[in-house]
């Protein structure tokens, strides 16, 4: 996929911009950021006309505007994770990249704005980021080896376990308390040990002493609730699709109309469009409406 992505870098014809590479520096930075403000904001009708030329027609100008019209949005989010220890430049870098998946998978018939959905893809190479670059997290690639690595210390706080070797009762404990597989968490609890013995080292040379870690303020944002909430929302927006999908046609355009649009259709433009009194529009979105979150629970809950 990366290859892919970096296959359809040429759409924009100033790359620099996409890459966003070599702005570590404040000056290089906060001029392209300036060059980014510069570029106009697409309305809802242009943003729907470059999509769909580019995903009917591959048209590269259509995809060009349409990227470089979203890349204040890519800084924007990369500027909230500014405290991650990783530098904004590469950052926006990363965020890129997941705007420019986003271009290629992008369906504009489905009724959503572009920007909603380059938002998960440019946020989910943000984070993939973040781990890549925590040297830790490599050793853990499953979603339940992340929990243990971005928990453990926090578990262990509050089940009042202090020893680094963990018994078996504790590491059973632990499992229990995070919600994961006695084995991923014996494995990660063994690495992190390895890897990071200086950070549980007593502040003073006495033993009882608290170690460093524990007394390290951290009030950045927990990365395994947000990569929790991505996935939540990522999922989430299949099940939409995919039920969206399974209306009748009109009871789906008249629900994508009131619910899923900006601006928001009125009842008496889609009454005078399909022939009905401003009642029955109202009746038909809320039918809509109530059918697809009920199927939506159902299968989230099944």
């Amino acid at each position: 996929m990366k290859k892919q992505i970096k296959n359809a870098l040429p759409v924009v014809k100033n790359t620099s911009l996409v890459a966003a590479r070599g702005v570590s520096d404040e000056s290089g930075l906060a001029q392209y950021i300036q060059t980014v403000q510069k570029i106009p904001v697409l309305t809802a009708e242009q943003e729907y006309e470059y999509a769909t030329q580019w995903a009917q027609h591959q048209d590269k100008s259509a995809a060009e505007k349409l990227v470089a019209s979203h890349l204040r949005l890519v800084v924007s989010v990369a500027y909230d994770f500014k405290n991650y220890g990783i530098p904004v430049g590469d950052l926006i870098a990363s965020g890129n990249m997941g705007l420019m998946q986003a271009l290629q998978k992008f369906d504009p018939e489905k009724g959503f704005r572009f920007s909603t959905y380059a938002m998960f893809w440019i946020k989910a190479e943000i984070y993939e980021t973040i781990l890549n670059n925590w040297s830790i997290v490599r050793i853990g690639s499953s979603a339940n080896q992340k929990r243990v690595f971005f928990n453990l210390s926090r578990a262990k706080r509050a089940l009042g376990i202090m020893d680094n070797n963990l018994t078996d009762e504790q590491t059973k404990q632990i499992a229990d308390y995070l919600s994961v597989p006695e084995n991923d968490v014996k494995r990660m609890a063994t690495r992190v040990n390895a890897r990071d013995v200086s950070l549980n080292a007593p502040i003073n040379s006495d033993e009882e002493t608290t170690d460093i870690l524990s007394n390290m303020p951290d009030d950045r944002v927990n990365i395994a609730d947000a990569i929790e909430e991505l996935e939540f929302k990522r999922k989430g927006y299949e099940l939409l699709r995919k039920h969206l999908e399974k209306l009748p046609e009109r009871d789906r355009e008249i629900l994508r109309a009131r619910r899923l649009s900006d601006p928001v259709a009125t009842l008496e433009s889609l009454s005078q469009k399909y022939g009905i009194s401003r009642e029955r529009v109202r009746q038909i979105e809320e039918r809509a409406f109530n059918k697809l979150r009920d199927a939506i629970l159902k299968e989230a809950q099944g």
